[in-house]
């Protein structure tokens, strides 16, 4: 009798905007492409794995699954810690650590954690304690093929810098402030006109704040429209603070788009010297102190001085440390190997 092929449960079916639901997407055509069947249904009872994003809404459900044999692995990022730094709400500080406590449950019910990157399991490790069962640190993945360079689609009269988040506001619009910051600064530097283009949910009011010449705010995308919007840039800035592991630096490395970014979370692991530029933060990230824009500036000056060197560097850099076929693979010996 011919084997069945083997199913994985992906939970949740959908992750919204950003990162996590494109290197979601990546991950299960991956898996597909090795005739493994995903489903997003906890009831098949032929799943033989169940891989949660972050925690799970019917965690007594995935318990009965564990029960029966079924491997139950977590995906792990950070946690929520920008609203015990700053005040934004009644409503979001509730949300905030609810969420926090549904991945600790998972956490600790889970068969094996992937921490997106040693930053993530070290910070977890030093909030909630080492465990004991297996772990790994799988960094994210891309898609090589469909996020290319392309340095003909860039402008010629000006430089181009890119900003790609899901959300920004409700308090976490520290590192769009930096970009703006940043194009300031530049504007006097270079030899030609800086513009930035931001891509994400910006609330109209946080727009009006921060309107200024020089910005173009692009809204939110289809992810299938991100790599041609990485190919018209010549400087990728990561402003998320203390971020796990940004698909979208991952995805503008592969796109041959040097990354900027203040040293914080994961961002020294992902990008090295020759691929962008990781400078320090200037001050107590944790307390969220202003940060050194000034070395920020000389940084980016740097990369665009140097950019088509630093855009072959940073495509054969994803090339060899991203491709979403070889994540794929580390994730598949979590989820179905010894």
């Amino acid at each position: 009798m011919t084997p069945q092929p083997k199913k994985i449960c992906i939970l949740p079916a959908r992750l919204g905007l950003g990162g996590p639901a494109s290197f979601q997407s990546g991950l299960i055509n991956s898996f597909k492409a090795r005739d493994l069947e995903v489903t997003h249904d906890l009831l098949d009872l032929s799943v033989a794995a169940i891989l949660l994003f972050g925690a799970a809404r019917n965690l007594g459900v995935v318990r009965q699954a564990q029960s029966r044999g079924v491997r139950v692995v977590q995906r792990l990022n950070g946690m929520n810690w920008v609203h015990k730094k700053k005040y934004i709400g009644l409503r979001h500080f509730i949300k905030a650590e609810a969420g926090n406590l549904k991945l600790r449950a998972v956490r600790k019910m889970a068969d094996r954690v992937i921490y997106q990157s040693q930053f993530a399991r070290e910070w977890w490790e030093r909030e909630h304690g080492v465990l004991t069962k297996p772990q790994s640190v799988i960094h994210n993945g891309v898609d090589i093929d469909l996020f290319t360079p392309q340095p003909e689609h860039k402008p010629v009269d000006r430089y181009r810098l890119l900003m790609v988040e899901a959300h920004h506001g409700s308090g976490y619009d520290e590192g769009l402030r930096s970009a703006l910051q940043l194009l300031q600064r530049l504007e006097n530097r270079l030899d030609m006109p800086c513009e930035l283009a931001v891509v994400g949910d910006v609330p109209p009011e946080l727009q009006r704040q921060l309107k200024r010449p020089g910005v173009t705010w692009l809204g939110v995308v289809k992810h299938t429209e991100i790599p041609t919007i990485d190919q018209t840039a010549h400087l990728f800035f990561s402003g998320d603070i203390n971020a796990t592991c940004p698909n979208a630096a991952l995805e503008a490395m592969a796109c041959g788009l040097p990354v900027l970014a203040y040293d914080t979370g994961a961002m020294r692991e992902l990008v090295p010297p020759e691929a962008g530029r990781v400078v320090p933060y200037g001050g107590n990230v944790w307390e969220l102190a202003e940060p050194d824009g000034v070395a920020l500036a000389d940084a980016a000056q740097e990369i665009l001085s140097g950019q088509a060197q630093y855009s072959l560097q940073a495509r054969q850099h994803a090339v060899e440390n991203f491709n979403i076929r070889d994540v794929a693979d580390k994730y598949l010996e979590v989820l179905l190997g010894e």
